[in-house]
Parts: C-alpha cells; sequence; structure tokens
C-alpha cells in the first residue's frame, strides 16, 4: 500500500470535519433567521411601530428569505458533496482491505517458498544423485576389473621363474623397538 493513499485519505476525513462544520454553522444561521421570522410573523404589530419600519421588516424578511433558500441550496450541495466523500472512503476502505488481505497472502507466500525451493531442488536432485550413484557402482566394477586384469596380465607376463614367491629375508638384529 502507498503513502499516497492514507494521506488521501485523512485529506478526505479532514475535508468532510471541515464541510460538517459549516453545515453546523449554517444550521444555527438558519434556526436563528427561523426564529426570528417566526417572532416577526407572530407579532408583527409589536415589531413594527410605524410603516417604514413594516416595509423595512418586509424587505428584510424577503433577504432572510433569499439566504434561507442559498444556505439550503448549499446545505444540498454540502450534502452531496459529503455522500460523495462518504462514497469514496467507502472504496478506499475496501480498496486498503483488499490490498491488505493480498499483502498477507504474499508474506504467506514468502514464508513458504524457502521450503518450496528445497522440495523443487529435492525432487530435480534425486535423478541426479541416483545417476551419480550408478556412475559410482560402475566406477567400482570397473576399477576391480581393472585390477584383476592388471593382476592377470602381471601374472602372465611375469617369467617363470618369477612366479615363485620371494619372501623376504629379515635379519634378526637386537634392536627392540
Amino acid at each position: 500500500m502507498s503513502q499516497a493513499e492514507p494521506s488521501h485519505l485523512e485529506t478526505l476525513q479532514a475535508e468532510i470535519a471541515h464541510l460538517q462544520g459549516e453545515l453546523q454553522l449554517r444550521d444555527q444561521l438558519v434556526d436563528q433567521l427561523s426564529q426570528e421570522l417566526f417572532r416577526l410573523v407572530k407579532d408583527p404589530e409589536s415589531a413594527n411601530s410605524s410603516l417604514g419600519e413594516a416595509d423595512q421588516n418586509e424587505s428584510q424578511i424577503e433577504r432572510l428569505n433569499v439566504q434561507i433558500r442559498e444556505i439550503e441550496e448549499q446545505l444540498q450541495f454540502y450534502r452531496q458533496q459529503i455522500g460523495t466523500r462518504d462514497q469514496e472512503i467507502y472504496q478506499l476502505q475496501s480498496k486498503i482491505k483488499t490490498l491488505m488481505a493480498k499483502n498477507q497472502n504474499l508474506e504467506k507466500m514468502l514464508e513458504d517458498l524457502p521450503e518450496l525451493y528445497r522440495q523443487k531442488f529435492a525432487q530435480r536432485m534425486k535423478p541426479v544423485k541416483e545417476k551419480v550413484e550408478q556412475l559410482q557402482r560402475e566406477n567400482r566394477q570397473l576399477q576391480a576389473q581393472v585390477q584383476t586384469l592388471t593382476y592377470r596380465l602381471t601374472i602372465r607376463n611375469r617369467p617363470s621363474h618369477e612366479q615363485d614367491i620371494d619372501l623376504p629375508n629379515f635379519h634378526k638384529t637386537d634392536q627392540h623397538f
């Protein structure tokens, strides 16, 4: 897994947290505007002492309604962004799980590799060892035959008077070892 993926995930989470903070702030503003509108609608006469104030309040209400619509549009936009980010996070988490499973499989394969190579090497070496043993047996047989033939040739090629076995003469000495 690369380092870019966790940092990207952290960036997305930070951005989501920021957007949620903005949503809370906008929700508070909407609540405040709603309360103000409710107060103005409930008791318009106490809020309006004069016609000028009524017109002013009416234009203020209109501005507040426009702001509410804008805030609602922004809320909808942020909700869509959060939904998109949630999907991206889910996909990244799924990808991380898949990559971690693959990583574990590869680690297991790496652990098993030396034993697998030993087995394969032993399988390949078995016929070679058998061939070497066969050649060694043949070599010993051939050496024995060569020695036998050499001995026979030596006996055959000796002059007849050398065929008697000569024993070495040992002189008796008084020296002891």
